[in-house]
């Protein structure tokens, strides 16, 4: 196909604004990276950009040595995988009933739900409400509250919507009754939504520190992204080193003498960021599917 003079000049300047974004993105991850794998006292000199001058991995084993930070993953896993599992299957089982356009009061409950899209009431009355129901310092607190997401429950409902009536009018000729329908009907060519919709929320589990912040006093139940919070406010190392007698036992180790509080911050990011990482290889078929599919039809 024959380029004009306009798309010959455009197309250069689009590639190298592409290229400077892409670095732009990429440069502080590698930078993190190349920090937690130097030396600290040897990266506090400064010159260390995007590989490391003097490579070490001890910043790595302090941090997933650390019996803190290695309970506090098991919490964040485990809320990102309940969550996430919750979360579509409540997201579903709503846009699934309200699919049906003879529901009794149908157009009473979209709206009802689209209201809590535009109004709350407020962070004050959200913790009296958790307080009221016991969630407060437990790890449901981390569930319960997101199960729901009136945005994600739209964007699953104009979904169902958009299957063609024949295929669910031929399940319910066949007998199959509205649980059937769902699970082999609806769910199969749902995929690519649900792994949209699950990555997003899976994403916010993880990243979420607020939640472990402000609703559990407990260190047992915060989230590896609150620990994190917690040591970038840090003034020195004993948030990750622990007690005293740990502090000990390391310092006789002569590479403990080399390491500084940026450098384990570096490696606390880079380990609580790089396996929601990993998430997205396996789920970019169905994540991309599903964000043009809801978009159309959206």
């Amino acid at each position: 196909m024959k380029q004009n003079t306009a798309e010959k000049i455009a197309n250069p300047i689009i590639i190298v604004l592409l290229a400077l974004l892409c670095v732009s993105v990429l440069y502080p991850f590698l930078y993190m990276l190349a920090i937690s794998l130097n030396e600290g006292a040897d990266a506090a000199k400064g010159g260390v950009y995007i590989w490391p001058r003097s490579f070490t991995t001890i910043n790595y084993e302090i941090v997933l040595g650390n019996e803190v930070i290695r309970h506090a993953y098991l919490i964040t896993i485990g809320r990102t995988i309940v969550g996430t599992i919750g979360g579509l299957l409540v997201t579903l089982l709503t846009a699934y009933g309200l699919s049906y356009r003879k529901l009794p009061l149908r157009g009473t409950i979209l709206t009802y739900i689209l209201i809590t899209m535009l109004f709350n009431g407020g962070l004050i009355p959200f913790y009296i409400q958790l307080n009221n129901l016991g969630l407060l310092n437990t790890f449901w607190v981390y569930i319960v509250p997101g199960l729901f997401s009136a945005w994600n429950m739209f964007v699953m409902l104009k979904f169902i919507q958009g299957i063609p009536e024949a295929l669910t009018e031929a399940a319910e000729l066949d007998g199959a009754g509205p649980v059937r329908t769902l699970l082999q009907v609806v769910v199969p060519l749902s995929k690519p939504m649900l792994a949209a919709l699950g990555l997003f929320t899976a994403v916010g589990h993880w990243n979420d520190w607020f939640a472990g912040t402000f609703y559990v006093t407990d260190q047992s139940l915060i989230p590896v992204q609150t620990f994190l919070q917690q040591l970038l406010s840090a003034q020195d190392l004993s948030a990750v080193l622990g007690s005293n007698s740990n502090q000990e036992a390391l310092a006789r180790s002569s590479e403990m003498q080399n390491i500084t509080l940026m450098s384990i911050k570096m490696a606390v990011v880079m380990v609580s960021s790089i396996p929601i990482l990993c998430i997205y290889p396996f789920l970019q078929k169905y994540f991309v599917k599903g964000v043009l599919i809801g978009s159309v039809k959206g």
